[in-house]
């Protein structure tokens, strides 16, 4: 009996083990997890921003994110913005981000905050924007588009 637990353990140990390599093999710096990510139109897509540096959407990977796509001719973007940014300063405590990716001229997103500033990031999308919407189910490139990617 002891001679089967023993054989049982080591059983268990060796699956746990390799379960553990294989994760660390997905999902190392570059391995094929990485590869996937780098790939999806979304994920894998950087965007100017307002004060001139560059956002990454996969900095935002592996934590509850809202992304927001809007635009400074749009009157219900405008009249929602206030309440986004209202979400973000009660839930970012919690681990939730946000992106507001605006699909206009950089001039106009940059008068328009000088106004109204928001404390989330904002992306410089113009008409790429329209395309990362679709890649998330905005098929007919509507604004405003609001949509809630998990931790995943």
């Amino acid at each position: 009996m002891k001679r089967r637990s023993w054989f049982y353990a080591g059983a268990a140990l060796g699956a746990a083990s390799l379960g553990a390599v294989s994760a660390w093999w997905l999902h190392r710096p570059g391995g094929p997890a990485a590869a996937r990510l780098a790939s999806d139109p979304f994920w894998g897509a950087s965007l100017d921003t307002p004060d001139g540096g560059r956002l990454a959407l996969a900095s935002f990977h592996g934590k509850p994110l809202l992304v927001n796509f809007w635009a400074t001719w749009c009157p219900p973007c405008i009249e929602e913005l206030p309440l986004l940014e209202a979400f973000y300063q009660t839930h970012r405590s919690r681990g939730w981000q946000m992106l507001g990716i605006a699909i206009d001229q950089p001039s106009s997103v940059r008068q328009f905050l000088s106004r109204t500033p928001v404390t989330f990031p904002i992306g410089l999308a113009g008409l790429q924007g329209t395309e990362l919407g679709r890649s998330l189910g905005n098929q007919t490139g509507g604004l405003p588009f609001t949509v809630v990617i998990d931790a995943g």
